[in-house]
């Protein structure tokens, strides 16, 4: 289930607000200038859809966001629990950096915890199926997807080239919560 909560970044143990439904999700992220959406699927997707089968079943959304903010290109990305490199990749983003873009997820399946650290407070946000979370370029962030992760999501870029994490070198991350999955 999704959900959000704020704490104030020196106080990782005392959330200020928890918040539950996705309608109110979106009223807090947006007050801190972050995009959250939900979207549904315009056709049935298999079992094991293909990128191509993952990206028409949500074309009307996509096409959307890339009109909207001008991304340029579309992928989609996947992690299962047998992965034989998942604690590689999990460690990869678990420290606070930033990105010279938007870092834009949309989850088709599965789940994931960004973790948004803006001015004074930290956004903890567990994304699942059906969410859309785009982290503005250049905010302190980091992603946990677990220990045993498991998702699809697509992934929207102006340049993939330019996404690259540059680490903050803060130890902020460390001093939250992790993904327990």
């Amino acid at each position: 289930m999704s959900n959000l909560k704020i704490f104030r970044d020196g106080e990782p143990e005392n959330p200020l607000l928890v918040v539950d439904s996705k309608a109110a999700m979106v009223v807090e992220l947006a007050k801190a200038g972050i995009r959250y959406e939900q979207w549904e699927a315009g056709q049935e997707l298999s079992a094991s859809p293909s990128q191509e089968e993952v990206l028409a079943a949500y074309a009307r959304d996509i096409d959307r966001l890339k009109r909207e903010e001008g991304y340029q290109t579309v992928d989609v990305v996947s992690m299962q629990p047998d992965h034989p490199d998942k604690a590689v990749f999990r460690e990869k983003f678990l420290d606070e950096h930033r990105h010279s873009e938007d870092e834009v997820r949309f989850f088709v399946e599965g789940q994931g915890l960004f973790t948004l650290h803006i001015g004074n407070q930290v956004y903890e946000v567990l994304c699942t199926k059906g969410d859309l979370l785009s982290v503005p370029a250049n905010t302190p962030h980091w992603f946990d997807m677990g220990p045993n992760p498991r998702f699809v999501a697509i992934r929207l870029f102006n340049n993939p080239e330019g996404w690259v994490a540059n680490f903050t070198g803060s130890d902020i991350a460390g001093r939250f919560s992790r993904l327990e999955n």
